[in-house]
Formats: C-alpha cells, structure tokens, sequence
C-alpha cells in the first residue's frame, strides 16, 4: 500500500463531519409544556409533524435590545433551542448586540462555533487574535459583516457617535461563550497563580476580582 493511502486511512476518521439530521425537523416535545433544557435537548422526542405550525418557527424575542451594562455599555441577547425550540437540529443559533456609544463586547471566544456579525447600525471596530497573536481588525459599518473562526477571541468596540447593533449567527446551536477577564479573574484560580502570570500584587488583583468576579 503506498504512503499516500496510508495517510489517508489515517485522516479520514478524523475528519468525519457532523452527522446530518435524518428528518426535515423536530421541534422537541417536553410532554409537559415545561421549558427545554439545553443538557437535555438530545433526549426529547420530536414533536408530531401534524401538530407544528408556522409559528414553531419564528421568534419575536429580537425586537428591542436586552439591558445594556453599565460597566461596559453592552447588551446581548443570544438565542439557541431552549429560547427557540425550532432551531433544535438545525446546527444554528443567532443573537443580536447593542452598543452604546464608546460600548465594548469584552474579548471572549466560542469553543464551539464560528460567528458570523452582520452590522444593522452604527459603526464598530471589531476583529480577532489568532493563535500566533496577529489582531485582525477594522471598523465595520451598516451592511458590512465580519467572520470570527471558531476558537479565536475576538471583541467589539461602538466607534461611532450613536448606538450601534449587530446581529450574530452560529454554526452550532450551542457555540458556548468563554469570557476571558470573567473565566480569568472569576473563576476561583489560585491568588498565588494569577500574581505571578501576570505581574500583579495582592492589591491589583483583589481589584481585578471584585469586577469581573461573580455577583
């Protein structure tokens, strides 16, 4: 056999993509009309074809903007199948994103998806780090969308003068959202650990914890 079967006999299991549903849909049916649960999702039976309706798939939750931070200036409302059943099986959920003038979306990556950010309003300086450390960035305005690979931090930053929105799509219905100061700073890692990672005195980081963690 030559090398280059070999190699391929090797990769090939490996690069399996993502099982395709074997039906249209499924909407999950709970049994008691109580909410889904994400954890749970891949439990529930699909609900009988004869009894979804149009309405299974829509959603109206993206109409006004969630409560803005006074921190950071930011408000986001993400969406996965436990807000809209009708995208279980899908590979796919979507959020929208306000920003107040001079409004930041913290550096945060999702181990799961890719996003791609369509601008509604505004002007914002968004970009990504890649695993080298190279930003990629450029102010985006209406109309304009930016792509951030899968795994890569990235952030948002309102530039313009008025509030700006953005929506966001997922390849995943459950992309996940790693924030970095928050998982840093919030997490319950070692005082002694972080002190040293980062050049900080017992002072400086007790600061660093009180803002970004838990509340």
């Amino acid at each position: 056999m030559s090398p280059f079967l070999l190699l391929l006999l090797f990769i090939l299991p490996f690069a399996k993509p993502d099982s395709d549903p074997v039906q249209d849909f499924c909407i999950p049916n709970t049994g008691n009309s109580s909410p889904v649960e994400l954890t749970k999702l891949s439990t529930y039976p699909c609900k009988n074809p004869l009894n979804v309706t149009g309405g299974d798939f829509v959603f109206s939750g993206l109409r006004s903007s969630g409560n803005f931070s006074p921190q950071t200036g930011f408000a986001g409302l993400s969406v996965n199948p436990v807000l809209f059943p009708g995208l279980n099986t899908l590979g796919m959920s979507f959020a929208r994103a306000d920003f107040q003038p001079g409004g930041v979306n913290p550096p945060h990556y999702h181990p799961r998806a890719t996003e791609s950010a369509l601008v509604l309003s505004g002007r914002v300086y968004s970009g990504f780090v890649d695993s080298t450390g190279r930003v990629y960035a450029k102010v985006i305005e209406k109309g304009e969308v930016m792509v951030f690979p899968r795994g890569m931090i990235h952030f948002q930053m309102n530039v313009g003068e008025s509030t700006a929105e953005i929506y966001g799509s997922f390849n995943s219905e459950n992309p996940g959202v790693v924030r970095i100061p928050g998982m840093i700073f919030g997490s319950g890692i070692r005082d002694k650990v972080l002190e040293k990672a980062f050049g900080l005195s017992e002072e400086e980081l007790e600061r660093l914890k009180k803002r970004f963690g838990p509340k």
